[in-house]
């Protein structure tokens, strides 16, 4: 069992913002985020994560909890299985109430990293590709490049280093195969690829003996995911959160001589297209995305893909392309520093670059092609907010155009299915506002509830009783209780005065109502009505002074 003292040191240094967010893509909304919930279909964000509380919940479906709870619920894992995710991002070390679990995460990828360092220098073709490339020692140092020899020679340091071909194919490392074990990079200069904190989590390779795959990458382990990782984000980071901007490229050779050329804010997707998953991380500080893509079809398609997903989810930004069969890395060689600064400040704005894209596949002097070029369009469109569609609906028309098409033919309609999310939140459609300002108040402000206690109980509220039994009993991870809690529209009774004006003012309406029910009562002896009448009467006397009453005598 992991040790309950690691456990807890371990959530210490959880951010609850940081964990959603490296799986959700989070939008700020005052001190809480929000967005689409993970856990069921809706349209509209009712998934907040409250950076005060450490918790999420979400209105919709009622799911909430903390850093541990999100990663058991996405990644359905249990409990044990949840903290070990967490302590491997975080790089820590858990401790267990049994010596067998008390070791630290394989250190194989660092210590393989620290070999294929060394080996670069000494195999001369991959240093001359290498330099070649035009890339510095400065830039060979800092980015870990390497070099992976024939299979033999890995598995040999592995097992010299007393690794175990178990974790070493735990870490993606090795292969196992028909019995057989194989180091998964040989003979290719090899790139470390590392975790947003910086920790290696796998390498990617390029060959330089012409084999059939010019680039490959670590498998998918525990540890390492393409689809959400950025190469050279951890080097990148700073730069990009000061400048509030990110360039994103198609191969390390990009990102490592952009960075030589003073763009420090450059990474780059890993053999893969731009993907939902990688929204969360390009979300953090906000910055402007720069899509910077090879000319060729394969790049085109790329762009047209990834500026899609960007504007859909309301990213800022623009695109390059480069023509001519250059890249990045190759205008960085070939001194063209100045020109790419100036591609990099007059990108080609996302909407307007996949419109165009779009329009490029069509012959519009074709009616039936240009009919289908503009529904093409207008489906697009319809992923935009609503005043981005009025806007670039003008420009759709004026680009099929200068052809005979009016903006009010481009009719753009939305579906108007019921949310699900709607018919998930109508579960409870009334919020009494006192009544849950007083609950607030009391998790806020737990001094307060002795001097709440004494003049009400839960069964005098009128909605919300159930949720007040629950904060008594300190049930405040029940996901009613968290839905209030990340309720910033819920005030909070700030100080005595305050709790009272509004106790006095709730309690005369409850007595008020109380003394009406018992003027009409039938079913109860005269004496016990006149007992009812004379209690309710005092209380009400006593509350019209300003002075609270106890609730049950």
């Amino acid at each position: 069992m992991i040790a309950q003292n690691s456990i807890e040191d371990l959530k210490t240094r959880l951010d609850v913002v940081d964990v959603v967010g490296s799986y959700v893509e989070l939008k700020k909304a005052g001190v809480n985020y929000k967005a689409p919930c993970p856990f069921h279909d809706e349209k509209s964000p009712s998934f907040v994560v409250s950076p005060q509380k450490q918790i999420y919940h979400c209105f919709g479906c009622g799911s909430g909890g903390d850093s541990v709870k999100f990663v058991m619920e996405y990644e359905k894992l249990n409990y044990p299985e949840a903290l070990e995710k967490l302590a491997d991002s975080y790089n820590f070390t858990l401790s267990y109430t049994d010596n067998k679990h008390n070791k630290p995460r394989s250190q194989v990828m660092d210590k393989l990293q620290d070999w294929y360092s060394s080996l670069l220098v000494s195999k001369k073709t991959a240093n001359d590709y290498v330099h070649e490339r035009g890339i510095y020692e400065s830039s060979i140092e800092k980015f870990g490049i390497g070099y992976a020899p024939d299979s033999n020679s890995t598995i040999n340091y592995i097992k010299s280093q007393m690794f175990t071909m178990n974790e070493s194919v735990e870490m993606g490392v090795v292969g196992h195969d028909s019995g057989r074990n194989f180091a998964r990079f040989v003979e290719r200069v090899t790139f470390p690829i590392h975790s947003a904190n910086g920790s290696i989590v796998g390498f990617g390779g390029r060959t330089i003996t012409g084999h059939q795959a010019k680039y490959v990458n670590s498998p998918e382990t525990p540890f390492f995911n393409k689809s959400r990782l950025l190469y050279a984000y951890h080097h990148a980071k700073q730069a990009l959160h000061k400048q509030g901007k990110i360039i994103v490229t198609e191969g390390y050779l990009d990102v490592i001589m952009l960075h030589q050329a003073g763009f420090d804010n450059a990474v780059a997707t890993l053999g893969t297209a731009l993907t939902p998953e990688h929204l969360p991380l390009l979300r953090k500080g906000n910055p402007r995305v720069i899509m910077a893509y090879d000319g060729d079809k394969a790049g085109r398609v790329a762009a047209l893909k990834a500026s899609r997903l960007l504007s859909a989810s309301g990213f800022n930004g623009g695109v390059v392309i480069f023509e001519e069969g250059l890249d990045p890395a190759d205008m960085v060689k070939n001194g063209a520093v100045e020109e790419l600064a100036n591609m990099f400040r007059n990108t080609k704005p996302f909407i307007e670059f996949v419109l165009d894209e779009v329009l490029s596949l069509y012959d519009l002097k074709d009616p039936k092609a240009k009919e289908s070029c503009m529904q093409d369009g207008l489906s697009y469109l319809k992923t935009l907010s609503p005043l981005l569609q009025e806007e670039y609906k003008t420009y759709l028309a004026s680009r099929l155009g200068g052809l005979g098409v009016s903006p009010s033919l481009l009719r753009i309609t939305n579906n108007t299915d019921v949310n699900k999310n709607a018919i998930l939140i109508q579960k409870n459609t009334h919020k009494d506002s006192f009544e849950l300002s007083l609950i607030r108040t009391m998790i806020e402000k737990p001094h307060f509830i002795s001097q709440i206690l004494d003049v009400l109980d839960p069964s005098i509220l009128t909605f919300h009783s159930h949720e007040l039994s629950l904060v008594i009993g300190g049930k405040i991870d029940y996901p009613e209780i968290m839905a209030i809690i990340v309720d910033e529209s819920i005030p909070i009774l700030e100080d005595e005065d305050a709790l009272k004006v509004e106790l006095v003012t709730f309690l005369m309406k409850y007595y008020t109502r109380e003394y009406k029910k018992v003027q009409l009562r039938v079913d109860i002896s005269f004496e016990k009505k006149s007992f009812y009448i004379r209690e309710f009467r005092g209380k009400i006397a006593k509350l019209k002074r300003g002075e609270l009453v106890s609730f049950g005598n």
